[in-house]
């Protein structure tokens, strides 16, 4: 039978700010990122979602990334490998924190928007943010860009990876995600996002933007809790998944 973790990016909103459907996207997936503060999130939402995570029976990773709100850390702050780790360590243990007072443990760190994506290119960014989560607790999961410099990485040190697929994202022929500056860069039919899924799982292939076939191991699924149609989305995976006989199951599982 295969296996796959079904993840979204969760905890986002701030203040008076209300992002996304986390109390009901929560309810479908096996895990969830949460927001640490820098790019969104606060206290009392993350407080509040790891609560509702530990309600709901999910695994809780991390979700750091470039204290940058306005930008929702979408956008390169050009720091340096050693800067991005200890805002990195910042943020997870900040998570950390609020795992132990609800009596989890967290599963798995996974960076945010351009801390992904450049560690994902970046072999120097990768290396230092694999670190950084191996000094705080070993036994976590790094979750990365499939096939990417931070799976490398996470490797090296000796974490376990988790190689991250998306299911509303577009890909470059290198495997890179297209950048959302571009024309399609995202998947707006949740059909397509169904099939390319059902693809990535059983044949290890994604179809790139150029119309080439190019090879994909998927670990977990991810869908992001900000986009316009995440909770049907999700809903639409989670079905076609059951009908192909493919198990949904935390990373830990």
């Amino acid at each position: 039978m295969y296996r796959v973790d079904l993840n979204c990016d969760l905890g986002e909103s701030f203040g008076h700010y209300s992002i996304g459907m986390d109390s009901k996207v929560i309810q479908i997936v096996s895990s969830v990122n949460i927001a640490c503060g820098a790019h969104a999130g606060d206290p009392l939402v993350m407080e509040r979602t790891v609560k509702a995570a530990r309600l709901s029976g999910v695994a809780v990773g991390a979700h750091p990334g470039y204290p940058d709100l306005q930008g929702f850390g979408r956008r390169n702050m050009g720091l340096s490998p050693k800067e991005a780790a200890a805002y990195v360590t910042y943020q997870v243990g900040a998570l950390q924190a609020f795992c132990r007072q609800q009596g989890i443990t967290m599963q798995h760190v996974k960076p945010h928007g351009a801390l992904y994506n450049t560690a994902a290119k970046n072999q120097d960014l990768a290396y230092a943010i694999a670190e950084a989560v191996n000094a705080i607790d070993p036994t976590l999961i790094l979750m990365g860009l499939a096939g990417s410099e931070s799976i490398k990485a996470a490797k090296a040190v000796g974490l376990r990876t988790a190689e991250e697929v998306f299911a509303d994202r577009a890909y470059e022929e290198d495997g890179s995600l297209r950048a959302r500056t571009k024309p399609d860069a995202m998947i707006e039919d949740e059909e397509e996002a169904v099939r390319r899924v059902v693809r990535m799982i059983k044949e290890g292939r994604v179809t790139a933007v150029t119309g080439k076939d190019i090879p994909i191991k998927a670990d977990s699924i991810c869908v992001h809790g900000d986009g316009e149609k995440a909770l049907l989305f999700v809903k639409k995976i989670r079905e076609a998944l059951t009908a192909e006989n493919i198990r949904i199951a935390p990373l830990g599982n």
